[in-house]
Protein backbone atom coordinates (compact mmCIF):
# COMPACT_ATOMS: atom_id res chain seq x y z
CA UNK A 1 0.00 0.00 0.00
CA UNK A 2 1.52 3.34 -0.93
CA UNK A 3 2.09 5.76 1.86
CA UNK A 4 -0.16 8.23 0.05
CA UNK A 5 -3.13 6.11 1.10
CA UNK A 6 -3.59 8.32 4.15
CA UNK A 7 -4.41 6.91 7.54
CA UNK A 8 -1.61 6.94 10.05
CA UNK A 9 -3.89 8.42 12.68
CA UNK A 10 -7.32 7.74 14.09
CA UNK A 11 -10.30 9.72 12.84
CA UNK A 12 -10.19 11.81 16.01
CA UNK A 13 -6.54 12.78 15.51
CA UNK A 14 -7.15 13.59 11.84
CA UNK A 15 -9.95 15.97 12.81
CA UNK A 16 -7.70 17.63 15.38
CA UNK A 17 -5.01 18.22 12.76
CA UNK A 18 -7.44 19.22 9.96
CA UNK A 19 -10.74 20.43 11.43
CA UNK A 20 -13.96 19.52 9.60
CA UNK A 21 -14.64 22.00 6.84
CA UNK A 22 -11.00 22.72 6.09
CA UNK A 23 -9.97 22.30 2.47
CA UNK A 24 -7.20 19.85 3.34
CA UNK A 25 -9.51 17.63 5.39
CA UNK A 26 -12.35 17.76 2.88
CA UNK A 27 -10.33 17.22 -0.28
CA UNK A 28 -7.91 14.53 0.82
CA UNK A 29 -8.90 11.14 -0.65
CA UNK A 30 -9.06 8.36 1.92
CA UNK A 31 -9.72 5.14 -0.01
CA UNK A 32 -8.76 2.81 2.84
CA UNK A 33 -11.03 4.74 5.19
CA UNK A 34 -13.87 4.25 2.71
CA UNK A 35 -13.14 0.52 2.42
CA UNK A 36 -13.09 0.01 6.18
CA UNK A 37 -16.19 2.17 6.63
CA UNK A 38 -18.17 0.10 4.15
CA UNK A 39 -17.48 -3.00 6.24
CA UNK A 40 -17.73 -1.27 9.61
CA UNK A 41 -21.25 -0.01 9.02
CA UNK A 42 -22.52 -3.38 7.84
CA UNK A 43 -21.59 -5.12 11.09
CA UNK A 44 -22.31 -2.32 13.55
CA UNK A 45 -25.96 -3.40 13.90
CA UNK A 46 -25.09 -6.94 14.99
CA UNK A 47 -25.96 -7.51 18.65
CA UNK A 48 -25.58 -11.29 18.86
CA UNK A 49 -23.39 -12.88 21.51
CA UNK A 50 -22.47 -12.14 25.09
CA UNK A 51 -19.54 -10.48 26.82
CA UNK A 52 -17.29 -13.06 28.55
CA UNK A 53 -18.37 -13.47 32.17
CA UNK A 54 -16.43 -16.50 33.42
CA UNK A 55 -13.70 -14.00 34.29
CA UNK A 56 -15.82 -11.59 36.35
CA UNK A 57 -13.82 -8.48 35.51
CA UNK A 58 -14.37 -8.99 31.74
CA UNK A 59 -18.13 -8.75 32.22
CA UNK A 60 -17.66 -5.01 32.90
CA UNK A 61 -16.71 -4.26 29.27
CA UNK A 62 -19.06 -2.03 27.25
CA UNK A 63 -20.55 -4.52 24.77
CA UNK A 64 -21.19 -1.87 22.10
CA UNK A 65 -17.53 -0.99 21.50
CA UNK A 66 -16.35 -1.66 17.96
CA UNK A 67 -12.95 -0.89 16.45
CA UNK A 68 -10.73 -1.98 13.60
CA UNK A 69 -7.19 -1.15 12.50
CA UNK A 70 -5.05 -2.23 9.56
CA UNK A 71 -1.25 -1.89 9.47
CA UNK A 72 0.73 -2.46 6.30
CA UNK A 73 4.20 -4.02 6.26
CA UNK A 74 5.41 -0.64 4.95
CA UNK A 75 4.39 1.10 8.16
CA UNK A 76 1.10 2.85 7.35
CA UNK A 77 -1.88 2.35 9.66
CA UNK A 78 -5.60 2.81 9.02
CA UNK A 79 -8.09 2.93 11.88
CA UNK A 80 -11.81 3.28 12.54
CA UNK A 81 -14.19 3.36 15.47
CA UNK A 82 -12.94 2.37 18.92
CA UNK A 83 -9.49 1.44 17.60
CA UNK A 84 -7.80 3.18 20.54
CA UNK A 85 -10.02 1.58 23.21
CA UNK A 86 -7.94 -0.71 25.42
CA UNK A 87 -8.92 -4.23 26.43
CA UNK A 88 -7.05 -7.25 27.73
CA UNK A 89 -5.24 -9.30 25.13
CA UNK A 90 -6.25 -12.70 26.58
CA UNK A 91 -5.68 -15.56 24.11
CA UNK A 92 -4.50 -13.24 21.34
CA UNK A 93 -1.21 -13.33 23.27
CA UNK A 94 -0.77 -17.03 22.50
CA UNK A 95 0.80 -16.91 19.02
CA UNK A 96 3.19 -14.15 20.05
CA UNK A 97 4.40 -15.96 23.15
CA UNK A 98 4.72 -19.09 21.01
CA UNK A 99 6.89 -17.05 18.65
CA UNK A 100 9.07 -15.89 21.56
CA UNK A 101 9.53 -19.50 22.70
CA UNK A 102 10.44 -20.55 19.15
CA UNK A 103 12.95 -17.72 18.92
CA UNK A 104 14.60 -18.84 22.16
CA UNK A 105 14.55 -22.60 21.73
CA UNK A 106 13.81 -23.48 18.09
CA UNK A 107 10.98 -25.51 16.57
CA UNK A 108 12.41 -28.93 17.40
CA UNK A 109 12.74 -28.20 21.12
CA UNK A 110 9.38 -26.45 21.46
CA UNK A 111 7.54 -29.20 19.61
CA UNK A 112 8.72 -31.81 22.12
CA UNK A 113 6.54 -29.98 24.66
CA UNK A 114 3.54 -28.90 22.57
CA UNK A 115 2.08 -30.26 19.33
CA UNK A 116 1.11 -28.48 16.14
CA UNK A 117 -2.20 -30.17 15.30
CA UNK A 118 -5.72 -28.68 15.45
CA UNK A 119 -7.67 -29.94 18.43
CA UNK A 120 -11.21 -29.54 17.10
CA UNK A 121 -12.17 -28.79 20.70
CA UNK A 122 -12.98 -25.69 22.78
CA UNK A 123 -10.13 -23.48 23.96
CA UNK A 124 -10.19 -24.79 27.55
CA UNK A 125 -10.47 -28.49 26.68
CA UNK A 126 -8.23 -31.11 28.26
CA UNK A 127 -6.30 -31.96 25.10
CA UNK A 128 -3.15 -33.97 25.80
CA UNK A 129 -1.79 -36.56 23.40
CA UNK A 130 -2.09 -40.00 24.92
CA UNK A 131 1.39 -41.17 23.96
CA UNK A 132 3.48 -38.02 24.51
CA UNK A 133 1.43 -36.03 27.01
CA UNK A 134 1.79 -32.93 24.83
CA UNK A 135 -1.09 -30.46 24.43
CA UNK A 136 -2.27 -30.65 20.84
CA UNK A 137 -1.26 -27.08 19.91
CA UNK A 138 -0.13 -23.79 21.47
CA UNK A 139 -3.37 -21.94 20.66
CA UNK A 140 -5.52 -23.77 23.23
CA UNK A 141 -5.11 -23.04 26.94
CA UNK A 142 -3.24 -26.23 27.79
CA UNK A 143 -0.71 -25.62 25.00
CA UNK A 144 -0.38 -21.92 25.78
CA UNK A 145 0.40 -22.62 29.44
CA UNK A 146 3.09 -25.09 28.39
CA UNK A 147 4.47 -22.51 25.93
CA UNK A 148 4.62 -19.88 28.69
CA UNK A 149 6.49 -22.36 30.89
CA UNK A 150 9.20 -22.62 28.20
CA UNK A 151 10.05 -18.91 28.33
CA UNK A 152 13.37 -18.05 29.97
CA UNK A 153 13.19 -17.47 33.73
CA UNK A 154 12.89 -19.46 36.92
CA UNK A 155 10.05 -17.50 38.50
CA UNK A 156 6.72 -16.27 37.18
CA UNK A 157 7.96 -12.67 37.35
CA UNK A 158 11.12 -13.49 35.41
CA UNK A 159 9.15 -15.27 32.70
CA UNK A 160 6.61 -12.48 32.51
CA UNK A 161 9.33 -9.83 32.18
CA UNK A 162 10.58 -11.64 29.06
CA UNK A 163 7.03 -11.99 27.71
CA UNK A 164 6.20 -8.36 28.43
CA UNK A 165 9.31 -7.12 26.63
CA UNK A 166 8.59 -9.42 23.68
CA UNK A 167 4.94 -8.36 23.27
CA UNK A 168 6.01 -4.71 23.59
CA UNK A 169 8.47 -5.27 20.73
CA UNK A 170 5.69 -6.78 18.60
CA UNK A 171 3.36 -3.83 19.37
CA UNK A 172 6.02 -1.15 19.14
CA UNK A 173 5.16 0.32 22.55
CA UNK A 174 5.14 -0.64 26.22
CA UNK A 175 2.01 -2.51 27.33
CA UNK A 176 0.56 -2.36 30.84
CA UNK A 177 -1.13 -5.12 32.85
CA UNK A 178 -4.73 -4.69 33.96
CA UNK A 179 -4.19 -5.70 37.58
CA UNK A 180 -7.92 -6.07 38.28
CA UNK A 181 -8.32 -8.54 35.41
CA UNK A 182 -5.18 -10.38 36.50
CA UNK A 183 -6.51 -10.80 40.01
CA UNK A 184 -9.89 -11.90 38.63
CA UNK A 185 -8.25 -14.50 36.39
CA UNK A 186 -6.03 -15.76 39.19
CA UNK A 187 -9.02 -16.11 41.51
CA UNK A 188 -11.12 -18.06 38.99
CA UNK A 189 -8.39 -19.93 37.09
CA UNK A 190 -8.64 -23.37 38.68
CA UNK A 191 -9.30 -25.10 35.36
CA UNK A 192 -6.14 -23.60 33.89
CA UNK A 193 -4.22 -24.71 36.97
CA UNK A 194 -5.63 -28.20 36.47
CA UNK A 195 -4.41 -28.18 32.86
CA UNK A 196 -0.97 -27.11 34.09
CA UNK A 197 -0.83 -29.92 36.67
CA UNK A 198 -1.85 -32.46 34.03
CA UNK A 199 0.90 -31.25 31.70
CA UNK A 200 3.35 -31.30 34.61
CA UNK A 201 2.43 -34.88 35.43
CA UNK A 202 2.92 -35.82 31.77
CA UNK A 203 6.39 -34.27 31.76
CA UNK A 204 5.68 -31.53 29.19
CA UNK A 205 5.44 -28.49 31.50
CA UNK A 206 8.85 -26.84 31.83
CA UNK A 207 8.24 -25.23 35.25
CA UNK A 208 6.00 -25.71 38.25
CA UNK A 209 2.30 -25.33 37.62
CA UNK A 210 2.12 -22.23 39.84
CA UNK A 211 4.97 -20.46 37.98
CA UNK A 212 3.48 -21.27 34.57
CA UNK A 213 -0.09 -20.25 35.39
CA UNK A 214 0.83 -17.05 37.22
CA UNK A 215 2.94 -15.87 34.26
CA UNK A 216 0.16 -16.98 31.89
CA UNK A 217 -2.53 -15.06 33.79
CA UNK A 218 -0.41 -11.90 33.69
CA UNK A 219 0.28 -12.27 29.98
CA UNK A 220 -3.45 -12.58 29.27
CA UNK A 221 -4.18 -9.45 31.35
CA UNK A 222 -1.95 -7.14 29.28
CA UNK A 223 -3.85 -4.19 27.82
CA UNK A 224 -3.83 -3.56 24.06
CA UNK A 225 -5.99 -1.84 21.46
CA UNK A 226 -6.92 -2.72 17.90
CA UNK A 227 -4.01 -0.70 16.52
CA UNK A 228 -1.56 -2.66 18.68
CA UNK A 229 -2.97 -5.94 17.36
CA UNK A 230 -2.70 -4.74 13.76
CA UNK A 231 0.97 -3.82 14.25
CA UNK A 232 1.71 -7.10 16.05
CA UNK A 233 0.15 -9.03 13.16
CA UNK A 234 1.96 -6.90 10.59
CA UNK A 235 5.23 -7.79 12.33
CA UNK A 236 4.54 -11.46 11.56
CA UNK A 237 3.39 -10.56 8.05
CA UNK A 238 6.68 -8.71 7.50
CA UNK A 239 8.74 -11.76 8.40
CA UNK A 240 9.36 -10.74 12.01
CA UNK A 241 10.25 -7.05 11.54
CA UNK A 242 8.02 -4.46 13.24
CA UNK A 243 6.91 -2.15 10.38
CA UNK A 244 6.71 0.91 12.65
CA UNK A 245 9.92 0.62 14.71
CA UNK A 246 11.80 -1.38 12.02
CA UNK A 247 13.10 -3.61 14.85
CA UNK A 248 13.53 -7.30 14.11
CA UNK A 249 11.47 -9.07 16.76
CA UNK A 250 11.71 -12.70 15.57
CA UNK A 251 13.32 -14.47 12.63
CA UNK A 252 11.61 -15.07 9.29
CA UNK A 253 11.34 -18.77 10.08
CA UNK A 254 9.66 -18.11 13.43
CA UNK A 255 7.20 -15.69 11.81
CA UNK A 256 6.34 -18.33 9.20
CA UNK A 257 5.90 -21.16 11.73
CA UNK A 258 3.74 -18.98 13.96
CA UNK A 259 1.55 -17.87 11.06
CA UNK A 260 1.12 -21.50 10.00
CA UNK A 261 -0.14 -22.56 13.45
CA UNK A 262 -2.49 -19.56 13.51
CA UNK A 263 -3.89 -20.71 10.17
CA UNK A 264 -4.70 -24.22 11.35
CA UNK A 265 -5.46 -23.69 15.04
CA UNK A 266 -6.01 -20.01 15.81
CA UNK A 267 -9.81 -19.94 15.86
CA UNK A 268 -10.22 -23.01 18.10
CA UNK A 269 -12.89 -25.48 16.96
CA UNK A 270 -14.00 -23.01 14.26
CA UNK A 271 -10.57 -22.98 12.56
CA UNK A 272 -11.59 -25.09 9.57
CA UNK A 273 -14.64 -22.97 8.79
CA UNK A 274 -12.54 -19.83 9.31
CA UNK A 275 -9.95 -21.01 6.81
CA UNK A 276 -12.67 -21.57 4.19
CA UNK A 277 -14.58 -18.34 4.78
CA UNK A 278 -11.78 -15.88 5.64
CA UNK A 279 -8.53 -17.60 4.72
CA UNK A 280 -6.18 -15.53 6.89
CA UNK A 281 -3.96 -16.65 9.78
CA UNK A 282 -5.77 -15.37 12.88
CA UNK A 283 -6.17 -15.62 16.63
CA UNK A 284 -9.08 -14.61 18.82
CA UNK A 285 -9.38 -13.79 22.51
CA UNK A 286 -12.26 -13.65 24.98
CA UNK A 287 -11.44 -10.00 25.64
CA UNK A 288 -13.08 -9.30 22.27
CA UNK A 289 -9.97 -8.94 20.14
CA UNK A 290 -9.04 -10.75 16.94
CA UNK A 291 -5.71 -10.48 15.18
CA UNK A 292 -5.30 -11.54 11.52
CA UNK A 293 -2.68 -11.11 8.84
CA UNK A 294 -2.08 -11.43 5.13
CA UNK A 295 1.54 -12.57 4.76
CA UNK A 296 3.85 -9.97 3.18
CA UNK A 297 1.01 -7.41 3.09
CA UNK A 298 -0.56 -6.30 6.38
CA UNK A 299 -1.99 -7.10 9.80
CA UNK A 300 -5.53 -6.45 11.05
CA UNK A 301 -6.77 -5.94 14.60
CA UNK A 302 -10.45 -5.89 15.54
CA UNK A 303 -12.22 -5.28 18.84
CA UNK A 304 -15.80 -6.00 19.82
CA UNK A 305 -16.57 -7.66 23.20
CA UNK A 306 -19.64 -9.80 22.40
CA UNK A 307 -18.59 -13.41 21.81
CA UNK A 308 -20.21 -16.36 20.07
CA UNK A 309 -20.46 -19.80 21.66
CA UNK A 310 -16.91 -20.63 20.52
CA UNK A 311 -15.37 -17.66 22.29
CA UNK A 312 -14.81 -15.55 19.16
CA UNK A 313 -15.95 -11.93 18.75
CA UNK A 314 -19.20 -11.91 16.76
CA UNK A 315 -18.66 -8.58 15.05
CA UNK A 316 -14.90 -9.14 14.71
CA UNK A 317 -15.54 -12.36 12.80
CA UNK A 318 -18.17 -10.62 10.68
CA UNK A 319 -15.83 -7.74 9.80
CA UNK A 320 -13.02 -10.05 8.77
CA UNK A 321 -15.35 -12.27 6.74
CA UNK A 322 -16.67 -9.20 4.96
CA UNK A 323 -13.20 -7.77 4.31
CA UNK A 324 -11.93 -11.06 2.94
CA UNK A 325 -14.94 -11.61 0.68
CA UNK A 326 -15.27 -8.07 -0.66
CA UNK A 327 -11.60 -7.27 -1.16
CA UNK A 328 -10.16 -10.68 -2.10
CA UNK A 329 -7.91 -11.13 0.95
CA UNK A 330 -8.16 -14.93 1.21
CA UNK A 331 -4.59 -16.22 1.08
CA UNK A 332 -5.68 -18.94 -1.38
CA UNK A 333 -7.47 -16.47 -3.65
CA UNK A 334 -6.72 -17.27 -7.29
CA UNK A 335 -4.27 -14.75 -8.66
CA UNK A 336 -3.87 -13.76 -12.28
CA UNK A 337 -0.62 -14.74 -13.98
CA UNK A 338 2.04 -12.50 -12.41
CA UNK A 339 4.22 -10.08 -14.31
CA UNK A 340 7.14 -11.96 -15.78
CA UNK A 341 10.42 -11.54 -13.87
CA UNK A 342 12.10 -11.28 -17.28
CA UNK A 343 12.20 -7.67 -18.42
CA UNK A 344 14.08 -6.56 -21.50
CA UNK A 345 15.90 -9.23 -23.57
CA UNK A 346 18.53 -8.08 -26.06
CA UNK A 347 20.74 -9.88 -28.61
CA UNK A 348 24.17 -8.79 -29.77
CA UNK A 349 23.24 -9.55 -33.40
CA UNK A 350 20.82 -11.51 -35.54
CA UNK A 351 23.17 -14.49 -35.67
CA UNK A 352 21.87 -17.74 -34.18
CA UNK A 353 24.85 -17.97 -31.83
CA UNK A 354 24.74 -14.31 -30.74
CA UNK A 355 25.20 -13.39 -27.10
CA UNK A 356 21.95 -12.72 -25.19
CA UNK A 357 21.39 -10.39 -22.23
CA UNK A 358 18.22 -10.45 -20.11
CA UNK A 359 17.41 -7.81 -17.51
CA UNK A 360 15.47 -9.32 -14.60
CA UNK A 361 13.12 -7.43 -12.28
CA UNK A 362 11.12 -7.65 -9.08
CA UNK A 363 11.30 -9.85 -5.99
CA UNK A 364 12.47 -13.28 -7.15
CA UNK A 365 11.39 -16.44 -5.38
CA UNK A 366 11.80 -20.10 -6.25
CA UNK A 367 9.01 -20.09 -8.86
CA UNK A 368 10.40 -16.96 -10.52
CA UNK A 369 13.86 -18.51 -10.78
CA UNK A 370 12.34 -21.63 -12.33
CA UNK A 371 10.55 -19.46 -14.90
CA UNK A 372 13.66 -17.43 -15.78
CA UNK A 373 15.88 -20.48 -16.19
CA UNK A 374 13.31 -22.53 -18.10
CA UNK A 375 12.75 -19.65 -20.54
CA UNK A 376 16.36 -18.54 -21.03
CA UNK A 377 18.71 -21.52 -20.54
CA UNK A 378 17.81 -22.90 -23.99
CA UNK A 379 19.69 -19.87 -25.35
CA UNK A 380 22.91 -21.63 -24.30
CA UNK A 381 22.25 -24.38 -26.82
CA UNK A 382 22.99 -21.99 -29.70
CA UNK A 383 26.58 -21.42 -28.58
CA UNK A 384 26.46 -17.83 -27.36
CA UNK A 385 26.85 -16.32 -23.89
CA UNK A 386 23.77 -15.68 -21.73
CA UNK A 387 23.97 -12.81 -19.26
CA UNK A 388 21.32 -12.49 -16.54
CA UNK A 389 21.33 -8.90 -15.28
CA UNK A 390 20.05 -8.57 -11.68
CA UNK A 391 20.35 -4.77 -11.65
CA UNK A 392 16.56 -4.33 -11.57
CA UNK A 393 15.91 -7.00 -8.93
CA UNK A 394 14.92 -5.89 -5.41
CA UNK A 395 15.48 -9.20 -3.63
CA UNK A 396 16.30 -12.83 -4.38
CA UNK A 397 15.06 -15.42 -1.92
CA UNK A 398 17.71 -17.93 -0.83
CA UNK A 399 16.14 -20.94 -2.66
CA UNK A 400 15.97 -18.89 -5.88
CA UNK A 401 19.57 -17.78 -5.46
CA UNK A 402 20.63 -21.41 -5.12
CA UNK A 403 18.92 -22.26 -8.42
CA UNK A 404 20.77 -19.47 -10.20
CA UNK A 405 24.12 -20.51 -8.68
CA UNK A 406 23.54 -24.14 -9.63
CA UNK A 407 22.74 -23.08 -13.19
CA UNK A 408 25.92 -20.98 -13.26
CA UNK A 409 28.02 -23.87 -11.99
CA UNK A 410 26.48 -26.35 -14.43
CA UNK A 411 26.81 -24.24 -17.59
CA UNK A 412 29.45 -25.59 -20.03
CA UNK A 413 32.19 -22.95 -20.64
CA UNK A 414 32.99 -21.55 -24.08
CA UNK A 415 35.77 -22.98 -26.23
CA UNK A 416 38.08 -20.33 -24.77
CA UNK A 417 37.17 -21.26 -21.19
CA UNK A 418 34.99 -18.21 -20.56
CA UNK A 419 31.71 -18.68 -18.69
CA UNK A 420 28.66 -19.31 -20.86
CA UNK A 421 26.24 -18.13 -18.16
CA UNK A 422 27.05 -14.79 -16.52
CA UNK A 423 25.17 -13.56 -13.46
CA UNK A 424 25.57 -9.77 -13.40
CA UNK A 425 24.76 -8.80 -9.82
CA UNK A 426 25.83 -5.19 -9.17
CA UNK A 427 23.78 -4.84 -5.93
CA UNK A 428 24.74 -8.31 -4.60
CA UNK A 429 21.11 -9.43 -4.32
CA UNK A 430 22.19 -13.04 -4.86
CA UNK A 431 24.22 -13.04 -1.67
CA UNK A 432 27.50 -14.87 -1.28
Amino acid sequence: MPASEEATDTDQRREAQHPPGSTQAADRPRPLHTALDSVFERVRALTDGEVASYIPELAREDPDQLGIALASVRGTTHEMGDSAAEFTIQSVSKPFVFALALEQLGLAAVSTHVGLEPSGEPFNAISLEEASGRPLNPMINAGAIVTTSLITGNTADEKFDVISAGLAAFAGRDLAVDEAVFESEAATGDRNRALAYLARSAGTLASTAEVATRAYFRQCAMRVNARDLAIMAATLAAGGVNPITRQRVVSESVARWTSAVMTSCGMYDASGEWLVRVGLPAKSGVGGGIVALQPERFGIGTFSPRLNDRGNSVRGVAMLEELSERFGLHMLEHRAEPLSPIGEVSRASEAADADVSARLRGDLKFGDAEHVLSELLPELETGGVLTLDFGGVTRVAAPAARLFRWAEAGARPTDTGEPRLVLHDPEHVLGD
